[in-house]
Order: C-alpha cells, then structure tokens, then sequence
C-alpha cells in the first residue's frame, strides 16, 4: 500500500475512534499509527485530538531509529524528546507522541499494521479498579473471544514513554511465549487499551468489543459478579472452523486479502 494510501485510512480510522459519542477519547487523548514499510511509519503527533484529526496532525517516523531508542533503555525526558523528534522524517516538524515508541514495537509484531490506543471510559472503569487484573481475568462470552482471542496482555500501572514501552514489550513477549501467538489487546492498568491489527477495521472492532466487554462485565457485578467460561469452551471457539471465517469478515481481513 501506498504511503498516501496509509494515512488516508489511518486518518479516518482515527477520526472515527475519536468521535465523541464513543466515548474512547477526549482532548487531545490517545493516538494511533499506521506501517508504511519496514523503515518508516505515521503516528499521531503529540497533544492532536483525534476528533476530527487531519493528515496534519500525524508525523513520519523512521521505525529504526526509535527501536534504537527502546533498545538503550530509559532516558531522561530530555533524551527521549531529541531522539523522537531525530526520528521524524521532518525534524522541524509536529512532535511525535510521547508514546511514539511502544508504537513502533508493536507495527514490528506479524500481522500487525494499526495501532490503535484509546482511553474508553467504560474500559478504564475496570482499570482503574483495585482489582482490575482478577476482573479481566476470564472470558465471557463468545463474540469476545472471536475479536479478541483468548486473552489480553495486561500491564500494570507505569511511566508513559519509554518505560511504559519496555514493560508492554516485556508483557507481549511473555504472551506470546505462552500463548504461541501475539495478542490483539493491550491492558493498562490505570490508562487504557491498545488495539493490534492487521486492518483498520480490526482495530476499530476490537476497540469496540473491549467496550462492550467492559459494559458486561461491570453489569455482571449487579448480580453477583462475572461467571467466566471454562478454559475448553474458550479453546474450542477460539479454534472453530466458522468461528475464524466469522472473524476475518468483522476484521476486514477477507477485503485486506482480495
């Protein structure tokens, strides 16, 4: 795809997470990135609502030069801020998001083309609570698991920028050691959700499935709390024939393939 072709997507993809009535994002929260090629990629510069966001509030980054970033570990914030903008095609140019390196580690993950981190109130409801992990814990009923696979990485509560990068790092690859494939969400513990995927419309529906995860979930609480399914039945429909036809249409990948 073409670069023009990338950010024309990534912007009505962001513009569409950053309409008010989802309730995903306020001000100038969250950002989104998009992989031009294995050298160069878009993220959302840094304080640009996604509200109404056009191609100018997006900076091209070479993908490199920050994993050289992730790679030397934490830095001052004065550090990390030279070396961000070092790595914009234009280094008089918007500033990249802070979190401009935790996106580029993951548009580096197989299959992985979107990025897409939200503030979703109903999401950070369960996040900011005391015991969010145990709530996240278990699925809850099928559709959840097809959009959103068997589990989330779950991170705790950290430093945004390159700390914050280090520890989803961290979490992705212990996930995918154990799991033997990579996730689709991300859960930060008193901050938000990261959305992986492969297509702009998978990332807008497993932003929209966590939603609607999180509206159930609390509402299981009404009535004694939730009641997570058995680790076969989470297997076997994470395994069903139809169930990954299904998914593929809800992720736009069968269009991403023609």
């Amino acid at each position: 795809m073409a670069a023009a072709d990338v950010l024309r997507e990534l912007v009505a993809l962001s513009c569409r997470l950053g309409e008010p009535s989802r309730d995903c994002v306020i001000l100038g929260e969250g950002n989104t990135s998009a992989a031009i090629d294995d050298d160069w990629c878009y993220v959302k510069a840094s304080g640009v609502s996604l509200c109404g966001i056009t191609a100018r509030g997006f900076v091209k980054v070479n993908r490199k030069r920050v994993l050289e970033l992730l790679a030397a570990g934490r830095r001052s914030d004065e550090q990390v801020k030279q070396a961000l903008m070092a790595a914009a095609a234009d280094p008089a140019g918007p500033r990249p998001s802070v979190e401009t390196t935790f996106h580029v580690y993951l548009l580096g993950l197989p299959g992985v083309r979107f990025v897409g981190h939200t503030h979703p109130i109903a999401v950070n409801a369960i996040l900011c609570a005391r015991n969010s992990r145990e709530i996240v814990s278990g699925r809850i009923f099928p559709d959840e698991i097809v959009c959103l696979g068997r589990a989330p990485v779950y991170v705790p509560y950290t430093d945004p920028g390159v700390t914050l990068a280090l520890a989803i790092k961290q979490g992705v690859e212990r996930f995918r050691e154990e799991e033997g494939e990579g996730p689709k969400a991300i859960l930060m513990e008193n901050h938000g959700l990261v959305a992986l995927g492969g297509t702009p419309q998978e990332v807008e529906t497993i932003t929209a499935m966590w939603i609607k995860t999180a509206q159930v979930l609390a509402g299981t609480f009404l009535f004694g709390g939730p009641r997570y399914l058995a680790a076969k039945h989470v297997d076997r429909i994470h395994t069903r024939p139809d169930e990954a036809y299904r998914k593929r249409a809800l992720t736009g990948q069968d269009k991403a393939s023609q």
